[in-house]
């Protein structure tokens, strides 16, 4: 299924009807139809054709949706990335080659055609470009990543694979509708930002509010107050900062608590959030899941009042799936590695058959690379991504069931556990952690979460570290990078040598 068919549809059907919030300003369907063919016009006359690739560097903004459109009009291929990717960028401009760049700022030391753009640009400056080897026609985008080796690879989903993403999801979460405005925050360089808060709702023919970004904070507040939205899909990071403005009267609690979809994903949800949702908006928040690679949803709950908290919900329509040991075994045990395929899957990375073989098994499975246990409904827990299981002398620790008890702890916002060198169980648990305003931050206080946590835990799971931060280390899209706090573990124990 073209997915510029389905939403060029949408936005002809009535061209007068509102069609996205952009900087306090409501602008209609045919104002972002005439911003797409005003894209396809400059593209064509540059010579981007069928099976080329534009990389675009620019925050959200109008212009996004309508260069995606404008792009598969063309036959191309939609690339967004982040500029702040520093050294790997040049390693992924390398392997997805592009026609042509458009960025919010200037690019230095950059071996391909560059050209700036304004957010609230109007149509695209003139461009160049330079034509490459054709990709697929049936990629709609490709989405980049440095993975836990730090080499860039390259995800490419093909239309297919966004709109049976969208449709699964929309029949998960079937009381959204084309009358509902979707908050888009999160950055699009992000498959969980661009498929689910822009790709959704256009498909839906729903209507988009946009933030540039999420920090600062303003202009999103600004959205959900002036915009009235419906449907918001988040990361924790940012759900937990909406509550904390609220809790500290910088937010009124209406315009969230009148949101009648609230999601999160990209990162596991603190349980905390559930509790403070509950007593500041008197309501409750979803939780869901999925990866670049699947489109990324693979998991969703329907609702809160069909939820189980906790849980990530339950698989969507359209997927197989089958749990592994981590081995690389079959297992008929409710616990293991995750596997799935369907039709959200990439068909593989880019140019890397190595890291497709790795990842794909015989039968076409995908490796998720995350150890869940599933329940006798089929509701799906994260015990913990592979990577970042702890191992204490031959016994596995998953991290978010620690810090799942020391989140109890009434002095603890959040906490994060990671595995820290020993000498003689191999690795011990250490947590990082984020305390409630107010809250003592003295050895004491130290002493105080271990011995909580002793009385809950068995010994082998009791974090024998623990360090207070005023602020976790994040991604661009919002998740917490557990790599950048066992580094710093790591160091720690080097310091102690």
């Amino acid at each position: 299924m073209r997915l510029e068919k389905v939403i060029m549809q949408n936005l002809e059907s009535d061209p007068e009807i509102n069609s996205y919030w952009w900087e306090g300003v409501w602008h209609k369907r045919g104002d972002l139809l005439k911003l797409v063919n005003n894209c396809e016009e400059t593209l064509k006359r540059a010579g981007f054709s069928r099976g080329q690739r534009l990389v675009v560097m620019l925050r959200n903004s109008p212009l996004v949706p309508a260069l995606s459109l404008a792009v598969w009009k063309l036959g191309g291929i939609f690339c967004p990335l982040n500029e702040k990717f520093g050294s790997s960028l040049a390693g992924t401009l390398e392997l997805i080659k592009p026609f042509a760049i458009i960025s919010e700022h200037e690019l230095k030391g950059v071996n391909w055609p560059c050209f700036t753009c304004d957010l609230n640009a109007e149509k695209l400056p003139e461009i160049s470009g330079k034509t490459q080897p054709p990709e697929s026609e049936e990629y709609a985008v490709i989405f980049s990543t440095s993975g836990t080796t730090g080499l860039p690879k390259a995800v490419p989903l093909t239309h297919d694979n966004l709109y049976s993403n969208c449709i699964a999801t929309h029949e998960r979460v079937n009381s959204m509708s084309s009358q509902d405005t979707f908050l888009n925050v999160l950055p699009n360089f992000h498959s969980f930002g661009y498929t689910v808060t822009i790709i959704l709702p256009l498909v839906l023919n729903a209507k988009l509010a946009i933030a540039p970004s999420f920090l600062p904070p303003g202009v999103t507040i600004r959205a959900i107050t002036e915009a009235k939205i419906d449907v918001m899909f988040v990361v924790p990071a940012i759900m937990s900062f909406l509550l904390m403005s609220v809790e500290k009267g910088k937010m009124p609690p209406e315009p969230l608590s009148r949101i009648r979809i609230i999601c999160t994903g990209g990162d596991k949800l603190n349980p905390n959030v559930h509790k403070q949702s509950l007593k500041l908006l008197c309501r409750d928040i979803t939780e869901g899941y999925g990866l670049t690679e699947t489109s990324p949803v693979i998991c969703m709950n329907q609702d809160c009042v069909n939820q189980k908290v906790g849980s990530i919900g339950q698989v969507l329509n359209g997927y197989h799936y089958k749990l592994k040991t981590r081995e690389g075994q079959d297992t008929p045990e409710n616990e293991g590695v995750l596997w799935v395929k369907g039709a959200s899957v990439t068909p593989g990375y880019l140019h890397a058959p190595e890291i497709s073989a790795e990842r794909f098994d015989s039968e076409g499975y995908f490796n998720t690379g995350d150890y869940v246990r599933i329940d006798s409904e089929g509701f799906v827990y994260i015990l913990d991504r592979v990577t970042d299981i702890i191992i204490v002398g031959g016994f596995n620790v998953y991290p978010q069931e620690v810090e799942k008890v020391l989140a109890e702890h009434p002095a603890v916002r959040q906490a994060v556990v990671v595995g820290m060198p020993h000498d003689i169980n191999g690795q011990i648990p250490k947590a990082y952690i984020l305390l409630e305003d107010g809250a003592d931050d003295s050895n004491d206080q130290k002493r105080d979460i271990i011995k909580f946590a002793k009385e809950r835990l068995a010994h082998f799971k009791t974090p024998r570290a623990i360090e207070f931060v005023s602020e976790f280390p994040l991604s661009g899209s919002g998740k917490i990078l557990r790599r950048v706090l066992r580094d710093m573990a790591a160091k720690e124990k080097e310091h102690q040598l």
